[in-house]
């Protein structure tokens, strides 16, 4: 059932500018779906679902425009109707989640190698700056970038640079046809084919292992997706088993130990770390349920060639920013949060 519409803008507004004259900190929210992301903060909330509908949908453009605060289920829905789909995957977390928490958040599901991350979708935004203005940055065509992109940026940024009201999204449409297969080998052996099949016009658009099985899902046209399947051969599986993963519902999520996602490069050889591993996303992303000393997994992925966060509750949860980068976060918060009152901490203790 669709929600109703609410321009929840002005008020929305309202509450920065009078945030930002009493120096107030603000938590800003949707459904806390992702909450678990990033250090614990204090702050007035800022809920931002009553601002909530769609704005404008031109399917034949590939082009939804949406306000932050519409539940995500109702875009995909919306999209679903006509055949469409964001192609990101981005995971819910949550019956609640919205369009603004699924780009604050920056998370993509199991296509992302294959099909792009959420960063990649955004076209353009509307956000409350720091400054006590609401604007508007990019557009509603891929072409539209003059300068740098700041609608982009604003993915993955948990909140700590605006509040996001608007956004404009490309999707696209649905496979035609979509298989799922499970087939028992090494780890080892699948990164190998995985990366075998990497440099072929393999229809790929998922893969993961659980130190037993390669999990794989074949998407796009109906002869491709057929004939890779018999010649890979393997089991049938369930689908929803990519969405159970997207939303982290497998039983390797359900360990005790602390969670963590090491993003690597995608032909990276199997890590030697204590604890569990699942690799995702054909090797690129790994996650670690383990109770090692946080150096040492870092350490360890750094020297792979990428980085490790930890999902789960944490001082500091992301990797710590060399000299440079540490400057220009800095300068940058500094531009669009001159009060420092977005989730003030959220992403590091420093701004």
């Amino acid at each position: 059932m669709k929600s109703t519409d609410c321009d929840g803008s002005a008020e929305l507004l309202d509450q920065v500018c009078a945030a930002i004259e009493q120096r107030t900190p603000l938590r800003i929210q949707g459904s806390n779906s992702k909450a678990y992301l990033g250090r614990q903060i204090e702050g007035q909330p800022l809920d931002t679902r009553i601002h909530r509908g769609i704005v404008s949908y031109d399917p034949t453009e590939l082009v939804v425009t949406v306000r932050a605060g519409t539940p995500l289920a109702e875009l995909e829905q919306t999209l679903a109707e006509q055949g469409q789909f964001l192609a990101c995957e981005p995971p819910h977390m949550g019956p609640q989640a919205t369009a603004g928490g699924m780009v604050a958040a920056g998370l993509s599901g199991p296509r992302r190698p294959w099909s792009g991350s959420v960063r990649d979708f955004v076209l353009g935004t509307r956000v409350i700056t720091g400054h006590g203005k609401h604007l508007r940055f990019g557009g509603e065509v891929m072409k539209n970038v003059a300068g740098y992109d700041l609608s982009r940026l604003l993915a993955g940024s948990l909140g700590c640079l605006g509040v996001l009201t608007e956004v404009s999204l490309k999707v696209l449409p649905r496979p035609r046809a979509s298989a799922s297969l499970c087939l028992q080998m090494s780890r080892d052996h699948a990164l190998a084919r995985l990366a075998e099949w990497g440099q072929q016009p393999v229809p790929i658009s998922a893969a993961c292992h659980d130190g037993e099985r390669l999990y794989l899902r074949l998407e796009g046209g109906e002869g491709s997706v057929n004939a890779t399947r018999d010649r890979i051969g393997g089991e049938h599986l369930e689908p929803n088993f990519w969405q159970d993963l997207r939303e982290q519902r497998l039983s390797f999520f359900k360990s005790s130990e602390p969670l963590w996602r090491l993003s690597l490069p995608q032909n990276t050889p199997a890590l030697d770390l204590p604890g569990q591993q699942l690799i995702d996303w054909g090797g690129a992303q790994r996650w670690l349920a383990s109770s090692a000393d946080p150096a040492t997994i870092r350490q360890c992925a750094a020297q792979a060639g990428g980085h490790a966060t930890c999902m789960s509750a944490s001082d500091e949860p992301f990797a710590p920013l060399s000299a440079p980068l540490l400057r220009y976060h800095r300068q940058l918060k500094a531009q669009l949060d001159p009060h420092g009152i977005f989730n003030p901490g959220r992403m590091y203790a420093h701004f």
